[in-house]
């Protein structure tokens, strides 16, 4: 067993041991505002994501759509309250030339998506799609510019056609593709992935890269400055962020990157569905790791941005597993079990928890890609369990971080072991109190005591997302196996609430 403390944003584990759960909650004492761009999510042209996902063509009778956006699709994600989108990569990008992207469709030019699967995709879904698509949605955009491939007048004109009202070459180019006023688009990627896919360059190299794409992406939104985002670090590699955060002004820098996969093995990642305890429970591991990242890559931000100006962004996390059997590898279409809402619950109370440096985040991906919230096939879409959890949590956007600490028992495999509870609290404008808990713990119920302190409230109320295996997944035969019901199991009683987790589960607690 490990003493684990969730104290305003960080997460420490120490070598202590407890025979129970216990939990202090400071609920007078409010502090970082947990943004709700921690909710954000991803939308890369991969595999079925876009195309088949989000899309169905303006000319679908079978599907009912609005130019060609899924109906379906567009509810789910507003029940979801999807604050922003991440588009159009990824890795696909660094090889996107945006203005292939506007103007009549019938002459758009094709173009080979060599990243992921190599197929030929026709270009109907642009830049105009993608915007008005998140003004359907009531989402902020978040465009990915090609720093890659791409040049810097390029991302600069990109810049101009999305945002600027007056007469411009870019501004007059949009009115005349339909669109009279601008987007005002606020968040800007500066590439992705410059260590890899984004062009294999050093971290010296892509500082000056990104100061010099920086300085031509300028204006103003809304009357703020758009808030541009340097292409940050693969997991643990700190010395890319102590080069960034170094050799970049602060006032270049709105947000930097953060990429992490709770990946077993690179090369043999195993099943989404079929997995062993041992796999899930090294996968937790993978998850669990998110926390140690989040607080090293912080540390190294204090250091140069000790009023932390600039946001840690993790704007790709998630579960990676062998894709499905029978569908193209370059596709990565997943299923999503119960592992997945536990990779979701871990990972969402870790960034609670820091938000005073995490203050944007996007779950890769959307649809159809890795650990999505929405699946589709055809006419059919359903609602996976991962969606569930980010449905059960959004009640912690925008809300004031309440101090929690948890002292909890470990998830125990063999020699190995975890912290089987964590858990973020929240109190949001209305003044209601909501309380997040998962129990990770693939075999063992957890009873978490949780000593109430500065407030005393009087009723309790919450919902539960659990099943019978963690192999457990919605399926298009049986949509809704897997979906968030009222839970009994918690008691408060003076100021003392006791709560009673079945095994790899999520509960959300509302306390007024």
């Amino acid at each position: 067993m490990k003493k684990v403390l969730l104290f305003f944003s960080s997460l420490f584990f120490t070598q202590y041991s407890f025979a129970q759960n216990t939990a202090v909650l400071r609920a007078d004492a409010p502090s970082n505002t947990i943004s709700k761009h921690i909710y954000g999510h991803f939308a890369e042209h991969l595999g079925r994501c876009i195309y088949g996902g989000f899309y169905v063509g303006e000319g679908n009778v079978s599907i009912p759509n609005t130019n060609g956006i899924r109906n379906d699709v567009v509810a789910a994600l507003k029940t979801l309250k999807v604050p922003n989108l991440r588009w159009p990569g990824g890795c696909f990008a660094d090889t996107y030339h945006w203005k292939d992207g506007v103007g009549p469709k019938a002459n758009r030019p094709t173009i080979v998506n060599t990243w992921w699967g190599g197929v030929t995709e026709n270009n109907s879904f642009g830049t105009h799609d993608f915007l008005n698509m998140c003004e359907m949605l009531g989402a902020e955009p978040y465009l990915s510019g090609n720093v890659g491939s791409g040049t810097v007048q390029e991302l600069k004109d990109w810049v101009q056609y999305t945002n600027f009202g007056g007469k411009s070459p870019m501004s007059d180019w949009r009115r005349q593709n339909g669109r009279d006023k601008p987007w005002h688009v606020k968040y800007w990627g500066v590439g992705n992935e410059a260590w890899g896919c984004g062009g294999n360059m050093t971290a010296e190299y892509y500082a000056n890269v990104y100061r010099q794409f920086a300085t031509y992406m300028t204006g103003v939104t809304d009357g703020e400055e758009i808030f541009r985002i340097a292409s940050g670090a693969s997991s643990n590699d700190y010395n890319w962020t102590e080069v960034l955060m170094k050799n970049v002004p602060l006032n270049m820098l709105g947000g930097v990157a953060l990429h992490h996969y709770s990946v077993i093995n690179w090369d043999k990642k195993g099943p989404s569905t079929t997995f062993s305890e041992e796999q899930y429970f090294n996968t937790m591991q993978e998850a669990y790791k998110m926390e140690e990242l989040v607080t090293k890559h912080a540390a190294i931000m204090d250091k140069y941005d000790p009023q932390k100006k600039v946001a840690l962004v993790v704007d790709e996390w998630g579960g990676w597993y062998e894709v499905e059997p029978g569908t193209n590898p370059g596709f990565l279409y997943q299923q999503n079990t119960m592992r997945d809402a536990m990779i979701a619950g871990l990972t969402l109370n870790i960034f609670n928890n820091h938000a005073d440096r995490v203050r944007m985040a996007n779950l890769a991906q959307a649809i159809n890609v890795l650990q999505a919230v929405i699946l589709t096939d055809e006419e059919k879409m359903i609602l996976t369990p991962t969606y569930h959890v980010m449905e059960m949590y959004n009640v912690h956007q925008d809300a004031k971080l309440l101090p929690l600490t948890i002292q909890t028992k470990d998830y125990v495999l063999g020699s190995n072991k975890l912290p089987a509870v964590s858990g973020s609290a929240s109190k949001d404008a209305a003044g209601k109190t909501h309380i997040t808990l998962t129990n990770i713990d693939a075999k063992t119920s957890q009873t978490v005591s949780i000593n109430v302190q500065g407030v005393k409230y009087k009723t309790v109320r919450g919902r539960i997302l659990a099943s019978q295996k963690l192999q457990d997944y919605n399926s298009f035969q049986n949509p809704n196996k897997i979906v968030p019901v009222a839970f009994k199991g918690a008691n408060l009683k003076g100021n003392n609430l006791e709560v009673k987790l079945p095994p790899f589960s999520v509960v959300v607690l509302e306390v007024i």
